[in-house]
């Protein structure tokens, strides 16, 4: 079931930043594409998946992510639309 829903956030994440999943999956440390992760990671924490599932997941794609890098795309995140209308906007438009 979280897979599903991951899927649909990879989906929606690639719509809006105007790339291919292999794009975000790709090993590039690109700024449009490191905000595109941690916004899938951000939408996904947001729906209960654990950041163990989003490892998991991402590995799936081929991409292969520390569960710390992960916390840190979140926490970046968190503060990001605490502190910025346009990604507030953003992640629930996404959702």
């Amino acid at each position: 079931m979280k897979k599903e829903v991951f899927k649909e956030y990879v989906d929606k994440v690639t719509d809006h930043f105007d790339m291919t999943s292999e794009q975000l999956f790709a090993k590039k440390k690109d700024k449009p594409i490191v905000d595109a992760r941690h916004v899938l990671f951000y939408l996904c924490h947001q729906r209960q998946i654990t950041d163990s599932y989003i490892k998991h997941y991402m590995s799936e794609y081929g991409y292969d992510i520390s569960l710390s890098a992960i916390g840190h795309g979140i926490k970046k995140m968190d503060k990001e639309v605490g502190n910025d209308h346009d990604y507030a906007t953003l992640i629930d438009k996404l959702k």
